[in-house]
């Protein structure tokens, strides 16, 4: 068994791992940086982030004053206020790095950034790149990534759990209070081989856990691994109850993932419609169309159901669609492949799966409960987005948060030594699947019960039917892991199992309807307002 040692382990090839990376490898030339991906770099959730970063820009017509109100507004009460003045205040001076690092953002005929809306924001301060803004801050990223020499960037390496003081024999529970990380086990999955990375400072980038659902706007990679890991090494998990539905995917049965419909469209004048054309949105709030995505989403589910459908429309048809062309060309293209002239024709939508508010609980330094590991981006619970988050604040947090990441490991590095001590992978007693069929389906069943029984609306009864069926899936997947050797199939549904009962539970704990978070048995808000720790 081969062992790798770096200084750095990044674990994760988004805007929040690129830019740590980025950060430490520049700042310590001579220490080596080494970034995870379990594809290649480019497929990340980042990726896949369409509308653009929140921030304030244009001081004439917006403050951090509002930018932090409607960030508390939308999480509905559990943000943490002092971390959403430190993201919405430290975050125009990241979005300049990005500029600096080669991003291109829309600008309007008078050079100035053109600065979009979505729901829940008050002003205009969202900067874009058309409607693909994620794959063009992926793309400046990993550029410069490439023209570091101390970074290494290993594709096609699947992390299969963190290596704790329990791979040397010691009792670790939730309440060891000195758990720490020495680096990883990971499959190296075109050699087949379980490889020993020991590392300095582990950071988990690792995105977020979409692919738990049956419809899901997130790519096929976001099992939630970062998430599952940390929970299996008795680290801190909270808020997992709060997933956020988008509320315009295109509707097209049986793909996977789901094609995403920005919040900007609604933002530049769109309109939700049902079955009969009307613009229902005025009837569930007064910002209609422009409300917080968990009120949308609610109220598209509310007149799919009652309408007896399995989406609504979003009109278009009365927007310039000259500017519609330049501003979402992506998605007018898209419509256009699949027979529908967004210039004449409603494009179908239903909400998917998109984000998850809760994760890896951490600091305001990034740091995690386990000593010497990190997270930021969609894995971490920050205290940012709170029940809810507020759209474009995603990529907005993974910057502030990569960078205080990079900040305290200057501060940690020159403190910490390579623990040389620990046991290669034991792999005796297990043999290749015979049945891949045991794998596929459990993972369909687990997509469906958490798309019927934990979705956009709950119940007490289908989280506790939930709960039962994860239990037994639990029992099966680990009984298999224990008898047939690591594949990334396996691994992946290992966590996204571990994903699902964090969910459920965090939802079976919170006796109230809550941001995102909506059980008909318990309507009312609690005005104890606390956060769910597992």
């Amino acid at each position: 068994m081969s062992e790798l040692r770096t200084d750095f382990l990044v674990i994760g090839s988004g805007i929040a791992g690129l830019s740590y990376a980025l950060k430490t490898a520049k700042h310590f030339p001579d220490k080596t940086v080494t970034v995870i991906t379990k594809t290649h770099a480019e497929e990340t959730n980042t990726k896949y982030a369409q509308g653009g970063v929140a921030g304030v820009w244009d001081e004439t017509t917006d403050s951090f004053e509002k930018h932090i109100e409607d960030t508390l507004i939308a999480g509905d009460g559990l943000c943490n206020p002092n971390i959403v003045e430190i993201v919405v205040k430290e975050g125009p001076e990241r979005i300049q790095e990005l500029i600096d690092y080669g991003a291109i953002f829309d600008k309007d005929a008078s050079g100035q950034y053109a600065l979009g809306r979505e729901g829940g924001h008050s002003a205009y301060r969202i900067l874009h790149h058309k409607d693909v803004t994620g794959q063009e801050l992926e793309r400046a990223l990993l550029a410069q990534v490439k023209a570091t020499k101390n970074i290494e960037i290993k594709h096609h390496w699947f992390v299969v759990d963190l290596i704790t003081q329990h791979h040397l024999g010691y009792l670790v529970t939730k309440s060891t209070p000195d758990i720490q990380c020495y680096g990883v086990y990971v499959l190296n999955t075109q050699t087949n081989e379980i490889e020993k990375i020991l590392a300095k400072i582990t950071v988990l980038a690792s995105g977020g856990c979409g692919q738990v659902y049956r419809t899901t706007t997130n790519p096929t990679i976001a099992t939630g691994d970062g998430v599952a890991m940390v929970y299996r090494a008795k680290g801190r998990i909270e808020n997992m109850e709060f997933i956020q539905f988008h509320p315009t995917a295109l509707y097209q049965p049986g793909v996977s993932p789901s094609f995403l419909i920005t919040e900007a469209v609604r933002g530049d004048g769109g309109i939700l419609r049902n079955k009969k054309g009307e613009a229902f949105m005025e009837q569930y709030d007064e910002r209609k169309d422009l409300a917080p995505r968990d009120i949308v989403a609610r109220a598209i589910d509310s007149e799919m159901k009652k309408d007896g459908t399995e989406h609504v429309y979003l009109d278009c048809t009365h927007m310039n669609m000259e500017k519609f062309k330049q501003h979402f060309p992506n998605i007018y293209e898209k419509c256009l492949s699949i027979g529908i002239d967004v210039a004449r024709q409603w494009i179908p939508v239903a909400p998917a799966a998109h984000y998850s508010c809760g994760g890896i609980k951490t600091d305001e330094w990034g740091k995690t409960s386990i000593q010497h590991l990190f997270a930021c981006g969609e894995c971490a619970s920050t205290g940012l987005h709170g029940a809810n988050r507020l759209a474009s604040n995603s990529l907005l947090e993974a910057m502030v948060f990569a960078h205080r990441s990079y900040l305290a490991s200057v501060e940690l590095i020159h403190q910490i030594e390579y623990n040389t001590n620990i046991p290669n992978w034991n792999a005796m007693g297990t043999t290749h699947p015979k049945e891949m069929i045991l794998i596929t389906q459990s993972r369909k069943e687990l997509e469906q019960l958490m798309s019927d029984y934990v979705g956009i609306v709950r119940t007490d009864v289908r989280l506790q039917r939930a709960m039962k069926r994860l239990d037994l899936l639990f029992e099966e997947t680990e009984q298999l892991y224990k008898t047939v050797t690591v594949s990334p199939q396996l691994c992946e549904l290992r966590n996204l199992i571990t994903v699902g009962y964090l969910i459920v539970k965090s939802a079976m704990f919170r006796k109230e309807s809550r941001g995102l978070h909506y059980n008909t048995d318990h309507l009312q808000k609690s005005e104890l307002l606390q956060n769910i720790i597992l």
